[in-house]
């Protein structure tokens, strides 16, 4: 344990705390002896007492509006953070529709293709067949010329 001298309302007084914990006993005790003096300033010589349970209460009616403010913007990051989450399940299950989406068109898209390669090798069929057809028709056009 760690002895610390303070001064509060212009008196010495010594404290104990944890060791390391001093500077922040001093903070502390010149916070609170800054309140008292300006309470004392505004109030008057009311009597130590009464001047110390007010100073008491203004201080835990601070630190309750404070942690009121606290729990109002933990609520209100609590609110952003769930709505994150929403959107964040909304976009996944819009990246799995259009993942489906887009395997589906890749699939007609393939199925195209093979139509496409098919026709090709039709159509090319089918011009060889009529090349062949013609020149059959012109040889026998020219053997038919050849005999008269």
């Amino acid at each position: 344990m760690a002895n610390v001298n303070i001064k509060f309302n212009n008196k010495d007084y010594l404290l104990s705390c944890d060791d390391g914990q001093e500077e922040s006993l001093k903070k502390l005790t010149q916070f609170l002896d800054r309140k008292y003096s300006e309470l004392k300033e505004k109030l008057g010589n009311i009597g130590e007492n009464k001047l110390l349970l007010i100073t008491t209460i203004k201080l835990i009616d601070e630190y309750f509006d404070l942690k009121q403010k606290v729990t109002h913007q933990k609520n209100k990051l609590d609110e952003i953070s769930n709505k994150f989450r929403e959107i964040r399940s909304l976009a996944i299950e819009y990246k799995k529709g259009k993942d489906i989406e887009t395997q589906q068109l890749n699939s007609e898209l393939d199925k195209f293709k093979e139509m496409i390669e098919k026709n090709n090798s039709l159509y090319e069929s089918m011009l060889d067949k009529t090349t062949q057809s013609l020149e059959k028709i012109i040889s026998n056009t020219e053997h038919l010329s050849k005999i008269q």
